[in-house]
């Protein structure tokens, strides 16, 4: 029995394991702030925080938690789908015809290193302030690793699987639906988180540096009203869900998986 309570206890530790090194960062930061920056203007406790986030969530009008947050992952999103789709499609069409890949090499080089919020003011010209504006820089921003990452995965199929649908006299669609999507698609996943953790990052630095909406104008109005409690709180926040995110992203992999028949080895090698 008392073996039992052991392991038992045991298997209770490993899984707080992960949690470890957050609780001394936690402990860390309150003793600073209450012991050292004590009278500090610029930050809060964990506590006052908490509070802080307590009171967002419950706040119905437009600087409510919830309102805030599903704009700024609405925008993502959108943004999200309208440069993943180009990037997959033209990955894809690299991918299969060398020739436009050498013909195009020069122009994805020169736009690919363009910093995605250097479009911001050409986006405010056409756009204006809103949704719009914002949802093109995220385009523009996830475009670009899926456009480099599926191409790098068409390159990587089995090149007797190719050899395979030209013997069967397939055609280009035909070839791309039957053999190439099917082979790649542990290898785009790593492309679609990579594009969803892209996304929410620049979605919040638009809303900080110019879209007057979603959760990082939230914060920037904490920090402008010298409320460092909700400011660290909005903080917190944006790490939560952007941890939420990826975690959705790699179970809705891993059901991916399973229904492909491949086991955790055989897509971390395709990965």
């Amino acid at each position: 029995m008392s073996f039992i309570f052991i392991w038992g206890m045991f298997d209770m530790l490993k899984c707080l394991r992960p949690w470890v090194f957050p609780l001394v960062l936690f402990v860390a930061f309150d003793t600073y702030v209450r012991y050292v920056a004590i009278y500090s203007d610029a930050l809060a406790t964990p506590a006052q925080a908490l509070l802080a986030w307590w009171d967002l969530l419950w706040l119905t009008s437009d600087e409510g938690l919830m309102r805030v947050t599903l704009f700024t992952l609405l925008t993502a999103a959108m943004g999200l789908f309208i440069g993943a789709s180009l990037g997959l499609l033209c990955g894809l069409v690299l991918g299969l015809w060398p020739r436009i890949a050498r013909m195009s090499f020069l122009s994805i080089e020169v736009l690919r290193p363009i910093p995605s919020v250097a479009l911001i003011p050409l986006s405010m010209m056409i756009f204006g302030f809103g949704m719009r504006m914002e949802m093109s820089v995220v385009a523009f921003a996830t475009f670009w690793p899926v456009l480099i990452l599926t191409q790098a995965a068409v390159h990587q199929v089995e090149p007797r699987l190719l050899e395979v649908s030209k013997a069967l006299g397939l055609n280009a669609w035909q070839r791309m639906k039957w053999i190439v999507l099917p082979a790649m698609v542990s290898r785009l996943f790593v492309a679609l988180r990579l594009a969803v953790s892209v996304a929410l990052v620049v979605a919040v630095t638009v809303e900080i540096a110019a879209n007057p909406n979603g959760m990082g104008y939230a914060m920037m109005i904490a920090q402008q009203s010298l409320d460092p409690a909700r400011m660290i709180a909005w903080l917190l926040w944006i790490g939560v869900v952007g941890f939420a995110i990826n975690a959705g992203a790699l179970r809705l992999q891993k059901k991916i998986n399973q229904r492909m028949g491949l086991n955790e080895m055989q897509a971390g090698s395709t990965a």
